[in-house]
């Protein structure tokens, strides 16, 4: 199926060094004052993956090989996005997910899309007789089959986010979902895939059952976004239970190849 997530262009780049802290002890970010799923990948890097964040002032990232998402305040203003800037390099690619703020005008957008937000109202979640948990060892055939179904970004350590569940065909990897984001109380699926060989008899939807069955389990409720462009995807995940929450927007933006000096120089958290 076509990817239930936005395609960003992914610098998979190492951060750059922005200098040593101005304080060995930075105040952590504070949390989003909106709802958890209004800035999800804020809301999940102040939260249960606040272990993951990598920071520059009040701005947090994944480590790019973990997941692209790029965390900003609700509002920022030019000191964050030079923050940004920073963590990123020049001419380094931002991305941003379910995010309604935009660039500064001399940031070129390399990618846009509409995308909708989709939670769990009445999901008939259960356990799949022929999912597998998969696990580290089995990296190289996930991203066999996300290079072969383009579900969205799926790096060599998002596994590290939350259980992703497979089907095998004759020993073959065929179709997948996981998880990704994890605001308090809410975690995103993400991931699903089928493979073009097996579509039509519902591995995906199964998946989705199967994964969303775990997240209810820790007592947190399930959630997901798609491209609105990719209405298949979003007619199955309606039929599953799932219902439109907000629509919303992916992008990514260039980091202009010349950068005036930040104010103030600000360390990345260690992990």
């Amino acid at each position: 199926m076509p990817w239930n997530d936005a395609r960003p262009a992914v610098d998979a780049r190492p951060p750059v060094d922005a200098g040593p802290p101005a304080d060995a002890r930075p105040p952590a970010p504070a949390p989003s004052r909106l709802h958890p799923l209004d800035n999800p990948t804020r809301s999940s890097l102040t939260g249960p993956h606040a272990h993951f964040a990598e920071r520059r002032g009040r701005i947090l990232r994944y480590p790019p090989e973990v997941t692209p998402w790029v965390a900003l305040p609700d509002a920022p203003e030019s000191p964050e996005w030079a923050d940004v800037a920073a963590l990123a390099g020049p001419g380094g690619v931002v991305t941003l997910a379910a995010f309604q703020e935009a660039p500064p005008t001399d940031w070129e957008i390399v990618f846009r899309a509409e995308g909708v937000q989709l939670v769990d109202v009445s999901v008939d979640a259960a356990p799949d007789p022929e999912a597998v948990r998969l696990g580290v060892g089995d990296v190289p055939e996930m991203l066999e089959l996300v290079a072969r179904t383009r579900p969205g970004p799926f790096l060599p350590r998002t596994i590290e986010l939350g259980p992703y569940l497979g089907i095998r065909r004759g020993g073959v990897l065929v179709a997948m979902a996981g998880e990704r984001l994890h605001p308090p109380g809410w975690t995103e699926i993400s991931g699903v895939c089928t493979d073009a060989s097996v579509r039509g008899q519902g591995l995906a939807g199964r998946l989705v059952r199967a994964v969303a069955h775990g997240i209810r389990e820790r007592g947190e409720t399930p959630f997901l976004h798609a491209a609105a462009s990719n209405t298949g995807a979003v007619r199955l995940y309606e039929a599953l239970g799932f219902r439109l929450r907000r629509r919303t927007e992916f992008l990514s933006a260039l980091v202009p190849a010349t950068l005036p000096a930040a104010e103030g120089a600000r360390g990345a958290a260690p992990r």
